[in-house]
């Protein structure tokens, strides 16, 4: 932006006021309404390929290979066929597949064009197939990447400050309705790439408008494709009463417990990454028929479906909210433990989004404190997706409206306890951490990932 530039030669900060008046920033948001339209296209045809291509892997291809149903044994071959795509894809194309998830999510400069292929490639072997990774960061990266490039073959030489500021405009379109609320993407944002200062409007401003362009897109589109719109919903939230002093301790608890699993969970997935980065191929393999082991081990325990294991479960927090009534607290202890243990492996050699699985385990956390005296349901679900979030993400604004957001009027009888459990997640997950015995990531073949 020239008013920016223009500021720092002459020796003084960048007015954000005189900016936001300029023509060329007028300009910015114009072409960030723009942009946000085939964005959210693109992103929503890719979460419609998912859509279609899960269920055809699980349910249909066994059919049409003469079985009567989806054997037990299923999951084995296509984790392990998933594993070697994500493999070949992150060590032989460009980009090496996108962000690496064991650093959270975290978004760094938009990926080039020829590395987008690569992104989506590994991203459809890792979500088809059942890994416990989420669809947002390859979102992400797919959004600032187009954006980018439509910057670069509109205006030839575009600074690196509006490169950016476009890629997080594209980036809010790409997932502005996968969660559930284009606000809530725009604050993922904003929060992840650590904005701040005078300046935080008037990046954050872009975001904000690509992001509700691209909410209306995915309306759109799924009225007209009958798809739906593929955002993060529940359709029977329980009654939430007001907080109690109980409730507050068990904010205390939640928290703090969160955020011992989440370092846990972080630990376990960088030392494994360690394994995947010496032998790639082999291990993402093994890595793959142990998030199918722990599926098949876990339905044949409890006699619920091996899906509650696989995949995000972003589509399985509805029903397990529905239906916690049927789960003992022997199987929501066997889904926590096998959800996270899939989690780490999913992290530490496949490719997709933390945030989903993060949610899952801590809703399936909440549910099961709940069955003891002093919380309710609703409390302890949301305050468990908040605190886990917290622990995974280190996003705590972002996780408390994440678990208030999604239950809507009951979320905001239950935010001040959210608010504790992700403010005591967060600061312990913060002195549990130690960067410097986590491996660091391998260098890219291209420009900066998302």
């Amino acid at each position: 932006m020239p008013v920016a530039k223009e500021g720092l030669a002459n020796g003084s900060p960048p007015d954000p006021l005189a900016i936001l008046r300029s023509r060329p920033y007028a300009a910015l948001l114009v072409m960030a309404a723009l942009i946000g339209v085939p964005v959210s296209v693109v992103a929503f045809g890719f979460l419609a390929l998912v859509g279609e291509l899960q269920p055809l892997v699980y349910t249909d291809l066994p059919e049409a290979l003469g079985l009567d149903k989806t054997p037990p044994w299923w999951p084995l071959p296509l984790l392990a066929v998933a594993g070697l795509l994500t493999a070949l894809s992150i060590q032989y194309l460009p980009g090496r597949g996108g962000h690496e998830p064991t650093a959270g999510l975290s978004v760094a400069g938009p990926p080039t064009l020829t590395e987008l292929p690569g992104i989506v490639f590994a991203a459809l072997a890792t979500l088809v197939f059942g890994a416990v990774l989420g669809p947002e960061a390859p979102l992400i990266a797919l959004g600032s990447g187009l954006a980018a490039a439509a910057v670069r073959l509109v205006r030839r030489g575009a600074p690196e400050q509006a490169l950016a500021v476009m890629g997080a405009a594209g980036s809010s379109a790409a997932i502005s309705a996968l969660l559930g609320s284009p606000l809530l993407a725009a604050f993922l944002l904003m929060e992840a790439s650590g904005l701040g200062g005078a300046m935080l409007g008037l990046v954050l401003v872009p975001g904000l408008l690509a992001s509700g362009i691209g909410a209306l897109i995915f309306v759109g589109l799924g009225s007209w494709t009958g798809l739906g719109t593929y955002s993060l919903a529940l359709n029977d939230v329980p009654e939430a009463t007001s907080p109690t002093v109980g409730e507050f301790g068990w904010a205390l608890v939640i928290g703090l417990s969160s955020a011992c699993a989440g370092a846990a969970i972080r630990w376990l997935a960088a030392r494994l990454r360690t394994l995947v980065d010496g032998r790639r191929v082999p291990v993402t393999v093994l890595l793959g028929l142990v998030v199918a082991g722990l599926a098949i081990g876990y339905a044949q325990w409890t006699g619920k479906p091996a899906a509650d294991v696989l995949y995000s479960g972003e589509n399985a927090l509805d029903p397990l909210l529905t239906h916690s009534a049927t789960y003992t607290a022997g199987a929501l202890a066997l889904l926590v433990l096998c959800k996270g243990l899939a989690y780490c492996a999913s992290l530490s050699g496949f490719r997709g989004g933390p945030i989903f699985p993060a949610m899952f385990v801590g809703a399936a956390g909440g549910i099961l404190l709940s069955h003891l005296p002093g919380l309710t349901l609703a409390a302890g679900f949301a305050m468990g997706i908040g605190a886990m979030c917290a622990a995974m993400l280190r996003l705590p604004l972002t996780s408390v409206l994440l678990a208030t957001l999604l239950l809507g009027a009951q979320g905001l009888t239950v935010m001040p306890l959210v608010i504790v459990a992700v403010v005591v997640s967060h600061v312990v997950s913060a002195r549990l951490t130690r960067p410097a015995t986590e491996p660091s990531a391998p260098a890219a073949s291209g420009g900066q990932r998302s």
